[in-house]
């Protein structure tokens, strides 16, 4: 079973210890730069450790953008020796589910980037319901999904 828990005091060097696989650097930040960022929004955001079977198995964070409004999934990965597992899938469905609860603001609006050499990532995101909004930034392309308000 895959859930996502608060990183805590308890749990955060297991975030730190989660590795990417070679390569995938270019597509995801690692949970310390991550998680400093949180500290810097912490008032809109909250970072989760993914887990199966009570292992942190990767790391996501959900940020609020009161400016739009709208909910912003940042920094998903799975561990480099946890990968092809679904565990990335059913991550998105709880975070997802963490999202309908609305826990900072109203917004049924739920946006990401994600790489466009990064072809199992948004395959993923595009399986779960997110499209492409056509905004592009360098190499990253914004995807977005509305979920019930």
């Amino acid at each position: 079973m895959v859930e996502v828990k608060a990183i805590t005091e308890d749990n955060f060097i297991d975030a730190f210890n989660l590795k990417l696989a070679p390569g995938q650097e270019r597509f995801v930040s690692h949970p310390i730069r991550s998680l400093a960022q949180a500290y810097v929004y912490r008032n809109q955001c909250q970072p989760f450790g993914i887990y199966a079977d009570g292992t942190m198995v990767g790391y996501v964070m959900v940020i609020y953008d009161y400016d739009v409004p709208e909910y912003d999934i940042w920094h998903m990965m799975i561990d480099a020796s946890k990968q092809g597992s679904g565990y990335g899938s059913a991550a998105m469905d709880r975070v997802l589910d963490y999202i309908r609860t609305k826990p900072f603001g109203d917004s049924g609006r739920v946006a990401m980037t994600c790489n466009k050499e990064n072809p199992n990532a948004l395959r993923l995101y595009k399986n779960k319901g997110f499209t492409e909004t056509g905004v592009e930034d360098e190499d990253e392309i914004e995807l977005v999904l509305m979920i019930e308000e």
